[in-house]
């Protein structure tokens, strides 16, 4: 097993913790389906970028202020970032006008290498999130493909397709009589590593043979 890509050695994490629901297990309410946020991920994510940029010690965080599931986001990579000895950087955005100034804000701090939070806003912000790193030529790491489809330079997270597929699961028990309390939480199960060999070559990166190696899909 690779340490990046297939199946990682992760922490799930339920939505008890981002104050959703009371277990994953017997969730309750109306509220079930599949986890949004997994711990472990971060961490890696933060390993992975220092990887792309060997040695970096000052790596910036685009924080989605907004989004419940991007708070314990955060403090891992924070708190990985103490194990580590790295210098973390947080860049706090709300809405996708901030995400400019966001990268603006990371590359006079003098960052080396950029990670971004898995939120609603950035993926659906992703072009603009792309272009922003490419204009200021900063490597960033996603914890989607989405990012890394339209021109992000590596990825390395849970398959959202995937989580989408699962979740006719859950509507086609709901739809028989199921309540939604009743049915447990589901954790991702696919974890994929993804890197963009256009944009290697146009940030003038040298990625590492065995990172290629272990990249589950490398977009020409």
């Amino acid at each position: 097993m690779s340490a990046f890509g297939g199946k990682a050695d992760i922490t799930r994490t339920c939505p008890d913790e981002l104050g959703f629901v009371k277990s994953e297990a017997r969730p309750s309410g109306n509220v079930t389906g599949i986890a949004p946020y997994v711990k472990g991920l971060p961490a890696k994510q933060l390993e992975l970028a220092r990887e792309v940029v060997h040695g970096a010690t000052r790596i910036g965080l685009v924080d989605d202020v907004n989004d419940p599931k991007a708070h314990p986001q955060r403090r891992e990579i924070e708190a990985a970032g103490k194990e580590l000895e790295v210098q973390i950087l947080p860049a706090e955005v709300a809405s996708t006008s901030d995400i400019g100034s966001a990268y603006d804000a990371l590359a006079a701090a003098g960052v080396e290498v950029v990670v971004v939070e898995q939120s609603n806003m950035l993926v659906s912000s992703r072009k603009q999130v792309a272009e922003a790193a490419a204009a200021k030529k900063l490597p960033t790491v996603y914890g989607y493909r989405e990012h890394v489809e339209v021109g992000g330079l590596i990825s390395y997270g849970i398959n959202l397709n995937s989580c989408f597929h699962r979740a006719a699961y859950y509507v086609d028990e709901i739809w028989k009589g199921a309540k939604p309390g009743d049915l447990p939480i589901e954790f991702p199960t696919k974890i994929e590593f993804v890197i963009n060999l256009k944009t290697v070559k146009i940030l003038g990166l040298k990625i590492p043979p065995t990172l290629l190696v272990r990249a589950d899909e490398v977009i020409e």
